[in-house]
């Protein structure tokens, strides 16, 4: 058994108000109007999930940013990968709270960003307006070589900074849908080139595959450096079945209200959840603490039940396991994640468990 890995949390910066939320679901809207929100779907549903030791917290205080990195330290988490948006032609949106990270140098802890290269339409956040028909409201957008320097310019001084997470000497960039992108090996050989423009040795690419098995390959071909599997659909079709799973899936698509729940054990899927692929020196698995998207989906949402700290301590001691050969370098475990409260994958402390996903986490790694 190994005793160190280097764990890295997704981070989602949507916990303080922006002017776009504010014009699409009302004043003051954050990720937290979810969450508080919710409601249980069945009989002992955990829902809604309340915050403990940070409250509902606004990410513009750095105060918060400090006791979350201070928490995040002490578990033995190595760093943050801040989702970054960059919809082309220069618009971001909930890029506040990392540009404060990044321009006051504090807190003084390792980071990397991850490119959440997806539209937002009116479903992506708002559990209410999964009763009404989609609509588009920031789509993202590649509109060429001149977006993709530009885009280069904007993240280059958070490659530069010390705490930026490296790998192999190169600071590391994940993609959220690498194959959306109209020419992934050209957007990397202009970044590649870019970055040794700039002193760099070069970017770490890592994509992220949210597809079933047979897609994960694509993600090599495309020209990145690494792979970051999701398997959270690996998993659900290895308890339900991969047809059974498929149908259930479009049914709830056009018919949430007659379809039965997609629900699962977190012990089935912590069962099925790795593949062959996640042994690959080249591929750095997830550990999820759990997953409930019922706050943000509704009836339409995929949720893992009866999560507990000592399940997750079991998953995270067999993706050490396999993560034991490769490279001290490579020994990387992404944790999915650190504050998605409305996905229910967070290991933040809340009033049910305290510190206790934390608590799992340190005592696996050997802090």
């Amino acid at each position: 058994m190994i005793t160190k890995a280097r764990v890295i949390a997704f981070y989602l910066p949507q916990f303080h108000p922006i002017k776009e939320n504010d014009e699409w679901w009302g004043k003051g809207f954050t990720e937290w109007t979810n969450v508080g929100k919710a409601k249980p779907l069945f009989k002992g549903h955990y829902q809604p999930r309340v915050p403990a030791d940070l409250g509902y917290y606004d990410l513009r205080m750095p105060e918060v940013r400090e006791a979350q990195a201070d928490m995040a330290r002490e578990a033995g988490i190595e760093g943050f990968m801040y989702w970054h948006y960059w919809f082309g032609n220069g618009k971001q949106i909930l890029e506040r709270p990392f540009n404060e990270v990044l321009s006051s140098g504090k807190p003084d802890f390792p980071f990397c960003l991850g490119w959440a290269n997806h539209s937002w339409t009116r479903r992506t956040w708002n559990s209410d307006a999964q009763k009404h028909k989609n609509l588009d409201l920031m789509i993202q957008e590649y509109p060429g070589d001149e977006d993709i320097v530009q885009h280069f310019d904007n993240v280059l001084p958070a490659f530069k900074d010390k705490r930026y997470i490296a790998v192999d000497g190169k600071p590391m960039f994940l993609i959220y849908d690498p194959e959306a992108l109209p020419d992934a090996k050209h957007f990397i050989n202009i970044w590649q080139n870019l970055a040794k423009k700039n002193g760099l040795s070069g970017i770490h690419f890592v994509g992220l595959q949210n597809a079933a098995v047979n897609r994960y390959q694509k993600i090599f071909d495309l020209g990145f450096d690494a792979l970051a599997p999701s398997n959270l659909w690996h998993a659900e079709e290895q308890c339900k079945g991969r047809w059974s799973k498929l149908l259930q899936h479009k049914l709830r698509q056009v018919f949430p209200n007659y379809t039965p729940l997609d629900k699962y054990k977190y012990s089935d899927i912590i069962s099925n959840f790795y593949t062959s692929y996640d042994y690959r020196e080249d591929v750095y698995p997830s550990i999820i603490p759990n997953w409930d998207r019922s706050p943000r989906g509704g009836r339409r949402a995929v949720i893992y039940t009866d999560s507990t700290p000592a399940l997750f301590e079991k998953h995270i001691k067999t993706a050490l396991e396999i993560i034991s050969k490769k490279q001290d370098e490579h020994k990387i475990l992404f944790l999915r994640s650190w504050n998605e409260w409305a996905e229910g994958n967070y290991v933040e402390p809340d009033l049910k468990f305290g510190h206790g996903y934390l608590d799992a986490l340190k005592e696996s790694i050997g802090v």
